[in-house]
């Protein structure tokens, strides 16, 4: 399980860490990072905690080659672009997260996760809005395979699509699945949800969860309870190194 910190501030994310001492993986988005910068990867690392940097990079090749060098050396083990920038800048970003990591001295290269639909994407305003003629499982699919033709090793996606890109992409090909809710619990500007227990079974490598503990009156019971139903369930799936 993947903690998202979307918090407006470094003091508050890492407040929320503190107060969850079992936590081992967290997500830093779009909000936390414009708001503190690459500084709260460093600390969330310092903290002993690993981190996925998730920017959703989407530009052209040269850009985005540039974008993952630099997120490959803050030691971020999970680094996000989007798939439908195409091969030739998923290859360009896949060579330069290499090329980061060892320019930095790590040890281990980033594992880059190409973004296929949006959760927050219901199949009807995908088709009216976007005017594209296959369905939105079938462009979910279209992207991946596109992700694993370029080298990356995983992609993200919603669980309803789990099931089907693991079909075609075994372990230890990376799926990583936001819009997970516990039973009973609001969806927000989620639409295609599942809980984490059956995001498991489907095939799912990681869960992000985010809202349904950090706006919990009690975000370590939250993690606790996430944390009792997806050991319940574990057997289902690989491992997640």
């Amino acid at each position: 399980m993947i903690l998202a910190l979307d918090r407006g501030d470094a003091v508050e994310a890492l407040a929320l860490v503190a107060a969850i001492p079992a936590l081992r993986r967290v997500k830093v988005g779009l909000e936390l990072f414009t708001a503190a910068g690459p500084e709260v990867v460093c600390r969330l690392r310092e903290l002993g905690l690993r981190v996925f940097l998730d920017l959703k990079f989407h530009d052209i090749p040269a850009t985005m080659a540039g974008a993952c060098r630099s997120a490959a050396r803050s030691g971020a083990e999970l680094i996000t672009v989007h798939a439908s920038a195409g091969k030739e800048a998923l290859e360009a970003a896949q060579a330069a997260a290499v090329q980061g990591a060892a320019e930095a001295g790590l040890g281990d290269s980033p594992t880059l996760l190409a973004v296929t639909v949006l959760t927050s994407w219901d199949p009807a305003r995908f088709k009216a809005e976007l005017g594209l003629s296959e369905s939105l499982g079938a462009h979910a699919k279209r992207l991946a395979d596109l992700a694993a033709a370029a080298g990356l090793g995983g992609a993200v996606c919603s669980p309803l699509e789990v099931a089907a890109l693991r079909g075609s992409h075994p372990h230890p090909f990376v799926l990583v699945t936001p819009g997970i809710r516990p039973g009973g619990g609001a969806l927000g500007d989620q639409r295609r949800v599942m809980t984490p227990a059956a995001a498991l079974a489907a095939g799912a490598s990681a869960l992000v969860i985010g809202r349904p503990i950090r706006e919990a009156k009690d975000p370590a019971a939250a993690f606790e309870a996430c944390c009792g139903e997806l050991m319940a369930s574990r057997g289902a799936t690989e491992p997640f190194p």
